[in-house]
């Protein structure tokens, strides 16, 4: 994997950032983080990527939580299952549309949303951020690439009297 420093730098850096943001503004660490992976796992790149992450991400929360409160409000756990796998062939339905086509995404949203109960308050605002954490790690790594690229090249134009 070519440019591994520049990844692991910029990465780094900004996971420390937001640890410590999420631990000041008290958001769910973890669920940013699945934001950011998400970012990464599907096949979009820039704001592209990240506007994708993060329509995939809350169409799942959205699932998850019609999945909970439908299975409250029918009170059948066979109906419940049943809720569960209709809700489910409507995930992966809603992948027609091109600003929802990474699948997993959606699965990940509503995961967090089952680990979270939920909780829409507290898994909105880190996973949005996460998604643009991983577009800020990878507009970093861009630019740590760029500027030792012109390092090494400006380097590689200097005789060896001028070092």
């Amino acid at each position: 994997m070519a440019n591994r420093w520049q990844i692991a730098i910029s990465a780094g850096f900004l996971a420390a950032v937001w640890a410590g943001l999420a631990d000041v503004f008290q958001l769910v660490t973890w669920v940013g983080f699945l934001g950011c992976s998400t970012f990464f796992a599907q096949t979009e790149t820039g704001a592209k990527g990240m506007i994708m992450a993060i329509m995939t991400n809350l169409s799942g929360v959205f699932w998850g939580w019609l999945i909970i409160a439908g299975s409250g409000v029918l009170g059948s756990p066979m109906i419940s299952y049943a809720l569960t796998g209709i809700v489910t062939a409507f995930m992966c339905l809603q992948a027609s549309h091109k600003n929802f086509a990474f699948i997993p995404g959606t699965f990940i949203g509503c995961c967090i949303t089952f680990a979270l109960n939920a909780d829409i308050a507290a898994i909105i605002p880190p996973l949005v951020i996460g998604a643009a954490l991983g577009y800020s790690m990878s507009l970093l790594t861009g630019l740590l690439i760029t500027l030792t690229d012109n390092t090494t090249e400006s380097l590689k134009d200097e005789t060896v009297e001028d070092i």
